[in-house]
């Protein structure tokens, strides 16, 4: 059901009414209209009103979208200012809607990409799997040379981080298909090497290929979720990489011990077949994939339009310009912002401890005294813990909407983890067997589990305070340019000369995870002192609960009115932290 109000009714309905600070516009009858549901004259837009309440007819699926679009405009023909402007914007959408909308996207985009990120990282990690499975001895590798073959890859991942900016070129439902095929074809042609020199160069070509896929992702995830919903997204797609190497460590167990005695070796077979599958789903990424939120095909026209709205496609107010030029000036603002290196820093410690353990962690497990066999069924527990803990850790984050407590406290405990292992290892003529083995291993459960999480927590903290989209995407090159340089080092911290306790390279991530906490520390009194230089906040408490069945706006950047305003009704972005 719609109402109609001409400007003279408009006006004649005013006169009847009381005075109201926050009007709703709700369906009446067309008997008689009731006092609750009048609104002041200085509150209604200019020219004709009209107010969709009913979005789930028929009518408003099937019509076009310019005819629903018209049906929920309400703009003024002339702009206003602070609080005037603020009242003049009136809901398009329900809390009820933009709840589908979300659950939508959760269900059909989110895990979708976590496959693909989950392929992506068990095509990078599992030569620490394959080494153990008679890689090192076939090719005849030193240990050097083993280190260089992870190192070339995140040599290149880091020369193409610029290949990120494809996503704002190619329309990403071509440009993610042509990446996983890439990635695949690369991966299973790993099976093929002959040589150190052969394996090295797809190790090369590999990292070219992820590096166009993964660190783009949050970034276009970003233009489907606001500010408030992005930790807990980005969570389900970084831990698909614990998942990963739980499921590389629980796949390599059975491709050793069914292939042992095939026609092939063991570490073929798994390149091959942890690889190839990667060329198959790009396939049904090319389908899947939608280029935008008004682009997804699953979505119905109504939802795509809400899809739209609630990230402020729309509006112009908050958002200098709309317009499809590239704003530089927002790239040069963020390239000059001390807190973008910071949070780059941030990743950069993080990344020393999140590159080396996933690639190693089979080896040191080997090396506590197990068998290849048993090594490798031991490394995916850790794993499979820290998928759960980074999904709880985003989820209680975009609850609290905070960002550094979970930051912090996962980056300590973590290198206390990792300092226990070291010390452990550096005394371990003092314990017994069974007692210093049990220690290393366990304590690789909160070590992994605090890096995954502040891997995650590190990223969509850096988008979080930018709103512009181009913002966005240079806070995660710089983010990722000097953040994956961390692989450099931690990829050769666990030499074999350091075997059987690896002292050095756990004291190594130890010290790292520390600097992030510190990092995460400084960041959270920066934007304190930012937000409290800016004046009092608008306070969402204040404001009262939603109705679910209230129709509401929302504000260009990705957040609700608590993130965006003041409280005198100018809009400013409120950091979170």
């Amino acid at each position: 059901m719609a109402l109609h109000l001409p400007p003279s009714a408009a006006g004649n309905a005013s006169s009847e009414s009381g005075t109201s600070s926050n009007p709703r516009y709700t369906p009446v009858s067309n008997s008689s209209d009731e006092e609750g549901n009048r609104a002041e004259p200085n509150d209604l837009p200019l020219g004709e009103l009209r107010v969709q309440t009913n979005f789930d007819t028929d009518d408003a699926h099937d019509a076009p979208i310019s005819d629903v679009e018209n049906e929920n405009s309400y703009d003024s023909t002339e702009g206003m200012k602070g609080k005037n402007r603020r009242k003049q914007k009136k809901a398009k959408y329900t809390a009820q809607e933009d709840r589908e909308v979300v659950r939508i996207f959760d269900r059909r985009l989110v895990p979708f990409l976590a496959l693909l990120y989950l392929l992506a990282f068990l095509d990078r990690s599992n030569i620490g799997n394959a080494k153990i499975a008679g890689l090192q001895e076939d090719l005849q590798l030193s240990s050097s040379q083993y280190e260089w073959l992870l190192t070339a890859f995140y040599i290149t991942y880091i020369l193409f981080e610029w290949m990120t900016l494809m996503y704002r070129v190619v329309p990403p439902h071509i440009y993610i298909s042509l990446c996983v095929c890439g990635w695949g074809l690369v991966a299973s042609f790993q099976c093929l090497a002959t040589s150190f020199g052969g394996l090295i160069v797809l190790r090369f070509l590999l990292g070219i290929t992820e590096a166009a896929f993964g660190p783009g992702v949050p970034f276009y995830l970003s233009l489907f979720y606001r500010r408030h919903e992005l930790a807990f997204r980005n969570g389900l797609f970084i831990s698909a990489a614990p998942l990963a190497t739980t499921f590389a460590s629980s796949l390599a167990w059975v491709i050793v011990k069914l292939s042992s005695n095939g026609p092939i070796s063991p570490w073929r077979t798994l390149f091959l077949v942890e690889g190839f599958p990667s060329v198959i789903v790009a396939v049904f990424a090319w389908a899947l994939i939608p280029d935008s939120p008004g682009q997804a095909r699953f979505l119905t026209r109504r939802q795509r339009i809400v899809a739209r709205i609630r990230l402020g496609e729309n509006k112009s107010d908050y958002q200098h310009s709309q317009s499809a030029r590239f704003n530089w000036r927002e790239i040069s603002k963020t390239a000059s912002d001390p807190k973008a290196y910071m949070a780059a820093f941030m990743f950069f410690s993080c990344n020393v401890a999140f590159s080396s353990m996933p690639v190693f962690l089979p080896t040191i497990i080997k090396d506590m005294g197990y068998s290849s066999l048993h090594a490798q069924a031991l490394s995916a527990p850790p794993y499979l813990v820290a998928f759960i803990v980074v999904l709880l850790t985003a989820y209680s984050s975009d609850r609290s909407r905070s960002r550094s407590p979970f930051l912090i406290a996962h980056a300590l405990v973590s290198s206390l983890s990792y300092f226990a292992i070291a010390a452990t290892g550096y005394f371990h003529e003092h314990l017994s067997t069974e007692l210093h083995t049990f220690i290393r291993y366990i304590c690789v459960y909160p070590a992994v589990a605090g890096f995954f999480s502040a891997i995650t927590l590190i990223i969509t903290w850096t988008m979080d305070n930018r709103v512009e989209k181009e913002g966005k995407g240079a806070s995660i090159a710089i983010l990722n340019v000097i953040g994956q340089c961390g692989p450099l080092l931690g990829t050769r911290l666990y030499p074999e000369s350091d075997g059987p306790w690896y002292v050095r390279g756990m004291a190594v991530c130890s010290c790292f995870m520390i600097v992030v906490a510190i990092l995460a520390f400084v960041m959270r009194i920066i934007l304190q002192r930012a937000n409290q230089a800016s004046g009092p906040l608008f306070d969402v408490n204040e404001a009262g609960p939603i109705d679910p069945g209230e129709e509401r706006d929302e504000l260009m950047g990705g957040g609700r009115r608590d993130d965006l305003e003041h409280h005198t009704g100018e809009e400013r972005l409120v950091y979170i932290i």
